[in-house]
């Protein structure tokens, strides 16, 4: 599908659900998904080739039938999720309806299934205010008419039944897509907002960081300019404590950028979920970090070894299924903190496995990385199948998460 969300990933299919086909793949998948309920016409059909009718009544049944078809067509292919313009709806809507209403009558209860189609058009198209009387007074049509060829008990528990479930199951799914939608929305502003809140903060602590001191710098500055041509002693002290204060910002600079910088488990553990989740694979993560966490430079190299992972199970594996856990060993030569990740997809072995990168730039410097802080990286096939990336660290110190 050329159809791509705001981070320019391609939108999954329940997001396209009810637009208008963007491009020849997602026409011909919206053709097939539509298009196989369309077999229920066989009925129509079967009794226009039959022959049982004047070639008149042939000719403007066939007639009749393929309006309604480009009717119901329109109505699913443009407007099962935002309506712009009700005007075409309301016609389409109200020519199926007819003509279902007129074929049946007319041509006999093989025509009857047209009236499931008006129903699935108003579970899908109208709003659910709407949908709720319309599908029960476009089934309670559909008896009335079919009582000239079936019995009321029939017409029941055969197409009334039938109509009444599908419409309110279309009517279900358009509020689910609806829903699915506009929580789409709101987790993208969620995060639109926090990248905000982050930059405020950042301000904030620049502000805090480099304020005082680069007005210090400035008044000194202007004082050793001043005493510079009569008392060149006190200028030289003025410009030594200008370079003492701008050493100091520094380092202040650099320990803030460091702090914004380092990775940690906390923040790497929502992020993998919310890419497991928006890949449809079914995220097993424990709910927070160990409670004891080793010293900072080993939990960077855990948070950068759990997005690689992660990564890599979202592009390459094929996975519906990815896990996370973290476990405590103790070991001749000291304390370690293990982390896991294991899928469910092709394995190492197959060309798009979750690491068929194995010895490419990703898990090459993962292992770097990991080394420099005294770990170990294992790669390897899953228990049953799939791909497992184990991470173990040295705990030389233990820091107490603190809550977030």
């Amino acid at each position: 599908m050329s159809e791509t969300d705001a981070t320019g990933g391609e939108l999954h299919p329940v997001y396209t659900f009810g637009r208008p086909p963007q491009g020849r793949r997602q026409l011909l998948v919206k053709s097939g998904w539509i298009g196989v309920w369309l077999i229920f016409l066989s009925w129509p059909i079967k009794d226009l080739a039959d022959g049982r009718h004047t070639t008149v009544a042939t000719m403007l049944g066939a007639s009749g039938l393929a309006v309604f078809v480009a009717c119901y067509l329109t109505l699913v292919f443009r407007y099962t999720t935002r309506i712009l313009r009700w005007g075409p709806v309301i016609v389409s809507f109200a020519l199926l309806v007819v003509l279902a209403a007129v074929l049946a009558f007319s041509l006999g209860d093989h025509w009857l299934g047209l009236f499931v189609y008006v129903s699935v058009s108003a579970g899908a198209v109208l709003p659910i205010r709407y949908s709720l009387w319309i599908i029960p007074a476009v089934t309670f049509l559909m008896i009335l008419v079919g009582l000239r060829y079936d019995g009321l008990g029939d017409l029941v528990t055969n197409l009334g039944v039938i109509a009444l479930l599908v419409g309110f199951a279309m009517s279900g799914v358009r509020e689910l897509v609806r829903t699915t939608l506009q929580l789409r929305q709101a987790r993208a502003t969620v995060a639109q907002l926090a990248a905000n809140e982050e930059r405020l903060r950042l301000a904030r602590d620049l502000h805090d960081l480099l304020g005082h001191s680069l007005s210090l710098v400035t008044l000194k500055s202007e004082l050793a300019g001043r005493m510079l041509p009569d008392h060149p002693d006190k200028a030289a002290r003025q410009i030594a404590d200008i370079e003492q204060v701008s050493r100091q910002a520094l380092v202040d600079v650099r320990a803030a950028v460091s702090g914004y910088r380092r990775r940690t488990l906390a923040d790497e553990l929502a992020g993998a979920r919310t890419a497991l989740t928006a890949a449809d694979i079914e995220a097993v993560l424990p709910p927070e970090p160990p409670a004891a966490l080793p010293g900072e430079e080993a939990e960077a190299a855990l948070a950068w070894a759990l997005r690689e992972a992660v990564t890599n199970v979202v592009r390459h594996s094929g996975a519906r299924r990815c896990t996370v856990a973290f476990t405590a060993r103790q070991t001749l030569g000291g304390p370690l903190l293990e982390l896991s990740v294991e899928d469910d997809g092709v394995g190492s072995s197959g060309a798009a496995g979750a690491a068929g990168a194995a010895a490419g730039n990703g898990l090459t410097g993962l292992a770097e990385r990991v080394e420099a802080v005294g770990g170990a990286l294992e790669t390897g096939p899953g228990a049953r199948r799939g791909f497992r990336l184990v991470v173990r660290v040295p705990v030389t110190e233990t820091v107490p998460m603190t809550p977030r």
